[in-house]
């Protein structure tokens, strides 16, 4: 079983403080330890039976520093990672063939929900840099060259960007994070989630990540599953992921209710489980 939405930070030091004040509040709410390094995820991971994790970088630190996901993946064989790169700063492109040379990183995670110069701290599903990124062509070459999957947080409401993203990038591998940030109010029938059907055609997956906080309800978050539904319908269980996004929902629910939730969705199969918790993000990866 393969998680593939998890982080891992540790103790602040001199050469990587900790910058990101409203993140800093915010894992003093978890119910993990303030400081949740990959030893902590690894015996939690173990406690639930996930066997292998995605580290996706966790900007308490400067948002650009990776230090600790490749050091994570550097030390640990269950663990891979996704980086955070800033595609707009000077020599973006060779952070990424640098970041892609690291064996256990897989991509890397733009925030196209935060505003640019807030990048990590707040979300504003109103912006609108994601369009002026699609013009940094050396780095988007950079990830064709390196075969990184790009890893996208984004909200329904910006689902027109992507697909501009996708159209002109099409030989890139996508993956939208946590329901494309759509809660019970959107439709999986019309309207912005529907949109997602657009990029159904290009290698583009859908998370079902995060849903601890996207349902309006408890485990096992039931007004969340005809979402799930329409994800295998329309993109097929080979393009629906599965991630936990532990410990950031540890504030409302285990590690163990962020897994154990899908064996409530009536539409999934135990074959669909088995892809959604695994074989899906491999073959999109190629792992």
């Amino acid at each position: 079983m393969l998680d593939t939405h998890t982080h891992a930070w540790t103790h602040p030091t001199r050469d990587h403080p900790w910058v990101n004040g409203p993140l800093v509040d915010v894992v003093d709410e978890f119910s993990v330890d303030t400081v949740y390094p990959a030893e902590k995820l690894l015996a939690d991971m173990d406690a639930v039976g996930v066997d292998e994790a995605v580290v996706v970088g966790y900007p308490i630190c400067e948002w650009t520093d990776n230090a600790y996901t490749i050091q994570c993946v550097e030390e640990y064989d269950a663990l891979s990672g996704i980086v955070m790169l800033d595609q707009f700063a000077d020599g973006a492109a060779d952070r990424l063939r640098s970041g892609m040379a690291t064996d256990g990183i897989l991509g890397f995670r733009l925030g196209a929900i935060c505003p640019y110069d807030r990048m990590w701290e707040t979300f504003d599903p109103e912006v609108n840099w994601l369009c002026d990124a699609i013009g940094e062509t050396e780095f988007w070459e950079a990830a064709r060259e390196t075969d990184a999957l790009v890893q996208l947080l984004t909200h329904v409401d910006q689902l027109e960007q992507v697909v501009e993203l996708v159209e002109t990038y099409p030989e890139l591998t996508y993956a939208l994070d946590h329901f494309c940030h759509a809660d019970p109010s959107v439709s999986p029938e019309a309207g912005a989630f529907a949109d997602l059907e657009r990029l159904a055609e290009y290698d583009v997956a859908v998370k079902i990540s995060e849903v601890v906080h996207r349902s309006e309800e408890g485990f096992p978050y039931a007004d969340m599953h005809d979402h799930v539904r329409w994800l295998l319908e329309t993109f097929g269980r080979e393009r629906v992921i599965w991630g936990s996004d532990f410990p950031n929902v540890s504030d409302d629910a285990s590690y163990e209710e962020s897994l154990q939730w899908l064996e409530h969705v009536d539409c999934l199969s135990k074959t669909d489980r088995k892809w959604v918790t695994g074989r899906s993000f491999k073959s999109l990866t190629g792992r």
